[in-house]
């Protein structure tokens, strides 16, 4: 089987324009096929189509650019039948029990699966547990008639976008895809190989959706371990983060992961879940899994510990100390707040009794539990007012120098501050 062009041309269908499925259309765009955005919130389409952006990595005049090379973005899912191929990039969180929520998968899904014609090919690039391709979406599509491999091709592309990097996007990042068979396999390649740089193939559909929990419980391991590492190193004496440099240098056998706050994100925090869920399913335990969670879960707890030792220090309790948070997003340079560990810092801190304010140039507003917390405008000011300065992201707008002079006291959590004598790191 082949491609059959439909009659209307629509290269490419996007399902679901975040900080996966926007950069994606972008790029396709720019590559020159003819690509629709399609999106549940009316407001992100009516925002795109006047040229707005609501991703961090994607300016306005990008957006204004890709409107210029034919995108548009629609809430209706009828344009999948003009469509040669159709990419599903929509979120795959975890429920309040700690369950793989696949509700917008399934959705996204059964929309496509209404408008499926002859010669489609559809791709899930939504992070999710090894099997979801076959067992889960591939059912849905042929509940109509229509058979994968036959009429149709399906495939899986695990999103490899890391809001921020300078370095990396999704051109020049290697593509992984695998296909319920290997002329699936093939077709995936074909679509990715118009505007990615390389194109990796998978044995098929699990192997690939194995490769993206790997990397980022690979990660989330390896953070887990520099954490458990940054809890006892202070009381041995041991800068762990001149260890971790020292450490660096060896050419081989050896990645740098580096101490935090915690983790956040979309990856991080949710993924390794989903390989967990599915190893727990055949009543086998996974123990790195569960125990890395564990520890990077408690790293807030840790942070507030130390605040109090540095407020004790200085002769004061938690209670009443006046504490400034600086960069309340997940990571340095984005806006994006989901899973950041400085929600959990702030509401250990406010359970205390902190008089809580905070300061990030990309966050003009921010509630813990509900409530407001008050925005310093001059951070600089704000340190020099607060018992305690907690930098927890170091957005470029920050000038950790000028920080520290001004700071009372100064823990820095990011491990980028130089050496001063009101800096503590974590």
């Amino acid at each position: 089987m082949s491609f059959v062009n439909k009659t209307a041309h629509i290269d490419l269908v996007v399902v679901g324009l975040g900080y996966v499925g926007l950069p994606l259309a972008r790029s396709a765009a720019a590559a020159g096929l003819n690509v629709v955005g399609l999106d549940r919130s009316r407001r992100v389409v009516d925002g795109l189509n006047a040229g707005r952006s609501h991703v961090d990595d994607i300016t306005d005049s990008d957006v204004e650019a890709m409107l210029g090379r034919g995108f548009r973005a629609v809430d209706e899912a009828g344009v999948i039948a003009d469509a040669d191929a159709v990419v599903i990039c929509v979120p795959t969180p975890l429920t309040e029990h700690g369950a793989p929520d696949l509700g917008a998968v399934d959705a996204a899904v059964d929309d496509i699966a209404a408008h499926l014609t002859p010669g489609t090919l559809v791709v899930l690039e939504s992070t999710t547990y090894p099997g979801t391709t076959d067992e889960v979406v591939r059912p849905r599509l042929e509940a109509g008639g229509l058979r994968v491999g036959r009429d149709f091709h399906l495939a899986f592309s695990p999103e490899r976008i890391d809001p921020g990097n300078p370095t990396y996007g999704l051109e020049n990042t290697p593509k992984v895809v695998g296909g319920i068979t290997p002329d699936c396999t093939k077709a995936a390649r074909g679509l990715y190989e118009r505007f990615v740089g390389r194109v990796v193939e998978a044995k098929g559909t699990r192997e690939a959706e194995m490769a993206k929990l790997l990397e980022n419980t690979y990660r989330h391991v390896n953070i887990a371990l520099v954490n458990e590492m940054s809890m006892f190193c202070r009381e041995i004496g041991v800068d762990l983060w001149d260890a971790i440099h020292c450490a660096s240098t060896k050419p081989f056998g050896f990645a740098p992961f580096f101490p935090g706050p915690g983790v956040g994100g979309h990856c991080i925090p949710i993924d390794p879940n989903y390989l967990s869920y599915k190893v727990r399913s055949l009543g086998i335990p996974f123990r790195f899994v569960e125990l890395a969670q564990e520890i990077n879960q408690r790293m807030p707890v840790h942070v507030v510990a130390r605040a109090a030792d540095l407020l004790n220090d200085q002769g004061k309790a938690v209670r009443g100390a006046r504490v400034l948070l600086l960069g309340v997003t997940y990571k340095p340079d984005i806006s994006d707040q989901r899973e950041s560990p400085a929600r959990a810092v702030a509401q250990n801190l406010l359970a205390k009794g902190a008089e809580l304010v905070y300061f990030d140039p990309r966050v003009d507003e921010w509630t813990v539990d509900g409530m407001p917390v008050e925005r310093v405008e001059d951070y600089l000011a704000g340190a020099e007012e607060a018992d305690l300065t907690i930098l927890l992201q170091p957005h470029r707008e920050i000038e950790l120098g000028m920080l520290a002079d001004r700071a009372q006291a100064l823990f820095d959590t990011s491990g980028k501050s130089e050496a001063h004598p009101c800096v503590v790191k974590l």
